[in-house]
């Protein structure tokens, strides 16, 4: 049968039947494959999904001045909170920081533009990637015909600024050997320093760099984002718990299925 002939309500409530029966299936695992303490049956039990976030990775994660929260994986963690029937609680966290966090229980699920790595899946599981892409560069639009590869970019007197913690500052070390690299304290404001000269170019994710350039309009310009320097996915950060990953693959498959991921991409990256 095709998706079109596939109501909205019909999913709906197969997925809520889904919930209920990966819930179950945690009773009968044995003591070494337990559920963590919160696992799916815990989170369903509490009523609420502690979800870790950085707030600072636009148009992924951004804290308000008032404390709230909004962007991409905000609206998908609200989503995935009304599927499970439970309330979403944010919980502020740093990228030097996640790992930590997430390992003390601070949160159930860490959501906001985090890449797949070896170190971050050695604390949890990740749930099915939601985005692929891979580092670029963006600079001033006035040079960014200067820094069209990575060679270009690694040279000395270049400044690459980069804040401390997530996957650029790993990419950096791993790739830079003669640029100088300028840490910055947050992930916030280090484009507005970019366009007013502090540093040279910067090299994040392809997304950001296209998200960025539409913030900074012929300020900033990013730099063949579609064909990034390496290959990487995006995911949402899972305790070890079968059945809740479970639920959160098949969460995410519906959701692109029924239109519903299509329309939150249109409204954050397009």
């Amino acid at each position: 049968m095709s998706n079109s002939h596939v109501s909205k309500s019909s999913v709906r409530s197969a997925l809520a039947t889904c919930v209920l029966l990966l819930a179950s299936m945690t009773t009968g695992l044995p003591s070494a494959q337990a559920a963590p303490a919160r696992g799916l049956d815990a989170i369903l039990a509490a009523g609420t999904l502690r979800v870790g976030t950085t707030g600072d990775y636009k148009p992924f994660t951004f804290r308000n001045a008032d404390g709230s929260y909004e962007g991409f994986d905000i609206d998908r963690a609200e989503a995935l909170g009304k599927a499970l029937g439970v309330k979403v609680l944010f919980v502020q966290t740093k990228w030097a920081d996640l790992l930590k966090d997430f390992e003390a229980d601070k949160f159930d699920v860490a959501m906001g533009g985090i890449s797949v790595t070896l170190p971050r899946q050695k604390a949890g599981y990740f749930s099915s990637p939601y985005m692929r892409e891979g580092k670029a560069a963006i600079a001033r639009c006035a040079d960014a015909a200067k820094y069209g590869s990575l060679a270009a970019i690694d040279a000395k007197g270049v400044r690459v600024i980069v804040n401390p913690g997530g996957t650029n500052e790993a990419f950096d070390k791993a790739r830079l050997h003669a640029a100088t690299v300028v840490m910055n304290k947050d992930n916030l404001s280090i484009f507005d320093r970019l366009a007013k000269g502090d540093a040279d170019v910067m090299i994040t994710d392809a997304s950001e760099t296209r998200y960025q350039q539409k913030l900074h309009k012929g300020a900033l310009c990013a730099i063949h984002p579609g064909h990034p320097f390496d290959f990487a996915e995006k995911a949402y950060l899972l305790p070890r718990d079968t059945p809740l990953k479970m639920f959160v693959d098949q969460w995410q498959h519906i959701d692109e299925n029924d239109g519903a991921f299509a329309a939150e991409t249109a409204k954050w990256f397009q």
